[in-house]
Formats: C-alpha cells, structure tokens, sequence
C-alpha cells in the first residue's frame, strides 16, 4: 500500500471486538467460523480508521456485497483461514482500493478453467516450472479478486473473470491487470486496467491493489 493508505492484519481472532447492533443483526445463525470472520476484518478496519483520525462506525454490506465505507473513505476488507485484513484512505488520496488474500495452495480441481484466460493459463505453466513454491493459480485468482474489488466502487458495475487479463511479475512482485472490456471513464479519463503488488508470506498470497488520482 502507499503512505496515503493504512492496513491492518490479524492472524488470530479478537474475541472482545463489539459489533454495532447493526453489524450483529447481520449474523443472524451464522456459524461460529463466519461470526469470527466478520468480527475480525471489522476490527482491522476500525483499527485502521484510528490511525487515520476516523470514528469507528458501522460496516454494511451494500450492492453486490460490496461494504458500505463511511463518507470520504474507501477500502477494503478481506480473511481466509487464518488471516484477516483491511486497508483504508482518504477518498481525497486515494481512488480505490482492493486487497485480497488466499492460502499458498492450489486451486480446487476445476476452478482454474472458470477464472482464468488462455494467454494466462500459458504463463502460469512458465512460472510454475520456474518456482513452483508459488502456488501461481492460486496468485492469479486473488489478483483477480484484488481487481474487482478495486474496479467496482469506481464503475458500481459486475466484472467477471474474463474481463481482465492478468501478467505477474515474478522478480518484482507486481502484476498488471489489462482490462477486456470497454473503457469506463474515471477521474475524468478512461480506465484500462490495473496495477498491483503481490506477496507470498507465512503460507499466505496476498495482493493489493490502489488507484491514486490522476494527475490534473
């Protein structure tokens, strides 16, 4: 993330974080795992809210999924087993946002051929006779997760897998994600795609993406 975003991460669960009672009615019968979850990632993001001087308040979930950040905030939030996460800006720094992270593992049998592109499944066959400690379908799908979760506050608008395609950098650590469909306009110029960083740590892919304004 840049200086103008901060992150917080939790590798175990907060067993004293209070949720808003709005938060909680969310849960309903939601079993123990998923209570923990939602409780965890709320807990980094309030914690990264403290650093950058904001009030903790509330997080919903709202089109598509998609958490509902307080005014002049983006974000984003994401937990897999045994990681929990969030970064947050200012909207004036910072257009958007995405984060994602997934064990260092592969993929279930099948999934790869669902989210992936035929020029991306030739480099992932390169790379995973390069260095196969990476789990590089794996990488693929959270850059992919990273991507939507960037590109939908700026366009309120569904991107499938396909509509992205993604190359990794392995030296440097970053990818790029070249968009497949029609250009949106943002901040006054059309979008084309993404960059993006990538880290594979303590069996964890993590990927991270963030959209500065454009320059006027």
């Amino acid at each position: 993330m840049p200086p103008e975003a901060v992150g917080e991460e939790a590798f175990e669960d907060a067993p004293a974080t209070t949720l808003f009672p709005e938060e909680a009615a969310l849960l309903g019968r939601a079993v123990d795992k998923r209570r923990r979850e939602f409780t965890t990632v709320r807990a980094c993001a309030r914690a990264a809210f403290a650093r950058l001087g904001v009030a903790p308040a509330p997080l919903l979930p709202g089109e598509r999924g998609a958490p509902t950040w307080p005014d002049g905030i983006v974000g984003s939030m994401t937990h897999c087993d045994g990681y929990r996460a969030s970064a947050v800006a200012r909207a004036r720094d910072i257009q958007t946002i995405g984060i994602d992270a997934e064990p260092n593992g592969p993929l279930p049998d099948g999934v790869l051929e669902h989210v992936s592109r035929p020029e991306e499944r030739a480099w992932l066959a390169d790379l995973r006779a390069a260095e196969p400690g990476v789990h590089w379908d794996r990488l693929l799908f959270s850059a992919k997760e990273s991507v939507y979760k960037a590109w939908f506050p700026l366009t309120r608008s569904w991107l499938d897998f396909e509509g992205a395609s993604i190359t990794v950098d392995p030296e440097a650590g970053t990818f790029t994600a070249a968009l497949t469909v029609p250009p949106p306009q943002v901040d006054g110029r059309p979008l084309r795609g993404f960059t993006g960083r990538w880290l594979v740590r303590k069996g964890l892919i993590l990927t991270a993406i963030s959209v500065p304004h454009s320059p006027s």
